[in-house]
């Protein structure tokens, strides 16, 4: 389009007309202006976005432990490294527990490695090996946790000095952009011809070539559909920027896409659905009935026993939800005291294998004396008791009693030993069985209505949780989850081929027990029955299953940095409402994006028509690349700004998702835009003959025929407002920016026609008071026939 108005320019200066060739130069500017503008509202939006998505880092300040983005790591920070998590910047380490960290990033080598504290006068290492004290920036903490000092941030790190060799990042693009670029070279070529052909043809039948080649270049500026990468560009930022606004980051832009195809939701329970915000709701000590647990009141002493033993289970800085509901029923009720004699020297981390954790403490006064607690699932807690069948079965029936009042239950268990030597395995422990502990996590306020909304969406939504199966079903019930009566264990899927999975997956909506590894085969096993899957995760073991999803949503709030980066979705509430507003909106986005690209197919019609015909015909060139320009300056915001700006549709969630596979360029939208285009050219024709009929002035046809296109185009932009509601209804929506663009429009119509300079660049006459009449006419006409194609034509998704 920039090379179309250097060559009309130039035409213009040729053929010696200054004014001319001035405005088409402005245009120019006006133009570039238009699109700096756009790309730096744009860029604005997508600054918001890479600062939410920047690395985490937690550091210790002033004695204050905060989360900070990893660019905000300086020297000499004291950095708390957990499983999960990237390692913000290079550093040493100066104190840590099991603390594995995978370097493959740096050395290739993929078995994690073991550090060691060290101390600030160690010389500084390369990275890989065992038991050294140094970790580096973009490196993995895969177990264990430590505490280290910053030496060195950004280019100064090990991964800053191969970073300085990179001189650019090729980004992929996306299905939807390359069709959309197949188009518009498809467009752009059929345009050239065309200038080409009316070009040569004008000049050997009128023997004007300077007009000739204003008369090709005015019809290729009138088919380059240069709006289609404007269109992608602006509404998939901003409907990204919009997405966040919700508390949905979107760290892909394809994920934008494919939200709007969707059929399946994968979330976790807890904290998705549940608020996790765990509270103590009833113990059940060994050989004891159930104790309920009510604020300010005392615990029997049996209950306080596994109450304490819990806490001496769980970290000392404790961040999971329901640990800190522990310590916190221990401070009502006087318990914490009692642990500060005490420190912790050897921990047995939670894993797939062995579902509890295990803490060995010892006094402060050198004892060999040893107290060992564990807590986890009930069954590992019995497996490192020994329990015999009957007392195996006993605890299990209390554990379905109490996990039918939607409670999750963990076993607590604790033991003595008295050497310095620690075990490989926690097995080695002669534990004793203490009892149960119900913590209950009440639903989301809004999870209920937003299982409803994915319903009439023909969205199937599928909770998959590490809960017992009595606990999982009663909070499906509770939020309205469809086929609850059965659920898949993890054991169920552990017996299962692929085969029978896939067919199991169609009836099942509530999986329970279920590891992270396995997610990954239910995601596989969801997207072979064709479904479209969204899948949530927050752990280091689910990002194989999120990169796989469809669309992978890390949990903001308490996800690990893999799993983020893995995403191309990050829920930063942690909310599942959350991703179903974010689900709406990527539905309204495509909409509005095919709103916005069957108006341009529909506008460029008549301009390109209106710019054929006189050649055609052997009439006066009504159109000039002035005009077309100014009809430039009304289409691009309108599709930049007043589309994106639509409101959804009233029906965006009460119809089935998008087809994956659905191309942009449908049939209903090309016949849909080609029809109200023809009918807006028909409608300006129609004007052009009669004025010419009626023998009026070049400049009088000039007038009524571009007056007719104006206000054809603005009828074009209300009407594709909406493809379920008439204008009339459609109308009262809110939208201030199409407000604005017609009201700028009409008024710089109005400066055209009335202001004589203005007037005369446009080659136009002062309009008579009978010139409305005809042009409103005609505009309405094609009002309604963009109606008639509207409410015959409309592209309803299908699965």
């Amino acid at each position: 389009m920039f090379l179309l108005l250097i060559a009309s320019g130039a035409v213009y200066l040729l053929l010696g007309d200054l004014e001319e060739a001035a405005a088409l130069l402005g245009a120019v500017f006006l133009v570039i202006g238009i699109t700096l503008y756009q790309e730096h509202k744009t860029e604005r939006a997508l600054q918001a976005l890479r600062d939410l998505s920047s690395p985490r880092a937690l550091v210790i300040r002033d004695g204050v432990t905060k989360r900070i983005a990893g660019r905000e790591v300086v020297r000499d920070d004291l950095v708390v490294l957990r499983e999960g998590d990237r390692v913000p910047a290079d550093a040493y380490v100066e104190s840590c527990s099991n603390l594995f960290v995978d370097e493959s990033l740096l050395t290739g080598e993929s078995v994690a490695v073991r550090k060691a504290p060290g101390t600030a006068d160690a010389s500084v290492q390369a990275p890989g090996g065992d038991d050294r004290p140094f970790v580096y920036s973009g490196t993995l903490v895969v177990r264990g946790d430590g505490i280290a000092r910053v030496l060195a941030t950004g280019v100064s790190t090990e991964i800053g000095k191969i970073g300085t060799a990179l001189t650019r990042v090729e980004i992929g693009r996306t299905a939807l952009q390359n069709e959309v670029s197949r188009m518009v070279r498809l467009l752009a070529a059929a345009g050239l011809g065309a200038c080409a052909v009316v070009g040569v043809g004008y000049g050997v039948a009128r023997h004007h070539w300077l007009d000739g080649a204003l008369a090709g270049l005015t019809l290729e500026i009138s088919m380059v559909p240069e709006e289609f990468p404007v269109i992608l560009t602006v509404f998939l930022a901003l409907g990204a920027w919009r997405i966040s606004r919700n508390r949905v980051l979107t760290r892909r832009i394809p994920a934008v896409e494919t939200l709007g195809s969707a059929t399946v939701l994968c979330v976790d329970k807890t904290g998705t659905v549940t608020l996790n915000r765990m509270s103590v709701a009833a113990v059940a000590p060994a050989g004891e009935s159930e104790e309920k647990v009510h604020a300010n009141d005392g615990l029997a002493p049996a209950s306080r026993r596994v109450i304490s033993t819990a806490i001496l289970a769980s970290k000392p800085d404790a961040f999971d939800p329901m640990e800190r509901a522990f310590k916190e029923l221990a401070e009502q009720i006087g318990l914490t005291a009692d642990h500060d004699r005490l420190s912790l020297v050897r921990e047995y981390p939670l894993s797939d294998a062995r579902l509890a954790m295990i803490h060995v403490w010892r006094k402060d006064d050198e004892s060999l004396d040893h107290l060992v607690a564990a807590k986890g699932a009930p069954e590992a807690v019995i497996e490192l008791c020994d329990l015999d069948d009957r007392g195996r079965r006993h605890v299990l029936q209390q554990v379905e009693h109490m996990a039918n009042d939607g409670l999750r239950v963990l076993g607590v268990a604790a033991g003595e030993w008295h050497s310095t030597d620690m075990p490989d395995s926690p097995r080695q422990f002669r534990l004793r069985y203490l009892g149960l502990a119900g913590l209950a996590d009440p639903v989301r306020p809004g999870a209920a209505a937003a299982i409803a909304e994915c319903q009439s969406a023909r969205i199937r939504v599928v909770m998959i949780t590490g809960d017992y199966p009595a606990t999982a079903l009663t909070i499906a019930r509770q939020i309205g989850l469809a086929r609850t009566v059965a659920c898949l264990t993890g054991a169920d899927l552990a017996h299962m081929d692929d085969t029978a999975l896939r067919r199991r997956v169609q009836d099942v909506d509530v999986f329970v027990r279920i590891v992270p590894d396995q997610k990954l085969r239910l995601v596989t096993a969801l997207k072979a029955n064709g479904e479209v899957v969204a899948m949530t995760g927050d752990g280091v073991n689910d990002a194989p299953a999120l990169k796989a999803a469809d669309i992978g949503i890390a949990m903001g709030g308490r996800g690990t940095d893999v799993a983020r980066e893995a995403a191309g979705l990050v829920l930063l509430d942690d909310d599942f409402s959350s991703i179903v507003r974010a689900v709406r909106l990527g539905r309204r986005i495509y909409d509005n994006i095919e709103k916005a690209t069957a108006y341009v197919l529909a506008i460029h019609v008549p301009i390109a028509g209106i710019s054929l015909m006189p050649v055609l015909v052997g009439w006066p060139l009504v159109l000039m690349p002035v005009h077309v320009i100014f009809m430039e300056i009304i289409i691009d915001p309108a599709c930049s700004i007043a589309f994106e700006m639509e409101p959804e549709e009233r029906d965006v969630m009460q119809r089935p998702p998008r087809h994956p596979g659905q191309r942009l360029f449908t049939q209903g939208l090309m016949i849909r835009g080609l029809l109200q285009g023809l009918g807006a050219f028909a409608a300006v024709a129609l004007v052009f003959v009669v004025s010419m009929k009626l023998g009026l002035s070049e400049s009088d046809v000039r007038t009524l025929t571009f007056s007719t296109l104006i206000i054809t185009n603005l009828a074009l932009i209300v009407t594709n407002r909406s493809l379920t509601r008439p204008v009339w209804t459609a109308w009262r929506a809110p939208n201030p920016a199409l407000r604005w663009l017609g009201a700028g429009a009409l008024g710089v119509l109005a400066t055209i026609l009335y202001v004589p300079f203005v007037r005369d660049l446009f080659r136009m006459s002062r309009p008579h008071a009978d010139d409305a009449v005809m042009i409103l006419l005609a505009s309405l006409g094609a009002l309604v026939w963009m109606e008639i194609v509207k409410r015959q034509v409309v592209h309803v998704p299908q699965r």
